[in-house]
């Protein structure tokens, strides 16, 4: 394990700990609530951040590999994003909480495995035109930053 590898890891479980908590307290009123623009509910927001980290640190481990990423595109990720808010639509608290926790918790311990080195790693990557990123610029910009990016957007949805 790397310092660097190990510190990305910790700001993971942070992210994931703060929405855990933020949503802990929400009454199923709140839970219901669609966040503007997004056009999901909370809960189904809270249930795609946790679903997404495996897909999130697969991709990550491809750069830190020295391979591209290829042919993920946005479009892709809203059809995705999509089909998920359909068959997610009545998730509850305790579920999405359960597979956050166990997603975020499985990503850190990934993250912790990489080498500092494999940070450093860059690839074209198609969701940002092919542009040559590092493994951890991946993993900041998408596992790290994707939990504490929701929440704020909850937050404000919430008027809290």
């Amino acid at each position: 394990m790397g310092k660097r590898s190990a510190a990305l890891a910790e700001r993971i479980e942070l992210g994931a700990a703060a929405l855990a908590s933020y949503a802990e307290g929400l009454s199923e009123v709140q839970w219901r609530k669609v966040v503007p623009p997004d056009g999901r509910t909370v809960g189904i927001i809270v249930h795609h951040v946790a679903s997404v980290y495996p897909i999130e640190i697969q991709l990550a481990s491809t750069l830190a590999g020295g391979q591209p990423i290829a042919g993920v595109t946005w479009q892709g990720i809203a059809e995705m994003n999509a089909g998920h808010a359909k068959e997610h639509a009545t998730v509850g608290k305790e579920e999405a909480l359960a597979l956050l926790r166990k997603n975020s918790k499985v990503a850190a311990e990934a993250v912790r495995a990489l080498p500092d080195e494999a940070l450093d790693r860059a690839a074209p990557v198609s969701l940002n035109g092919d542009a040559p990123l590092t493994c951890q610029f991946f993993i900041e910009d998408h596992a790290l930053r994707h939990s504490f990016h929701h929440l704020a957007k909850i937050r404000s949805a919430l008027g809290a």
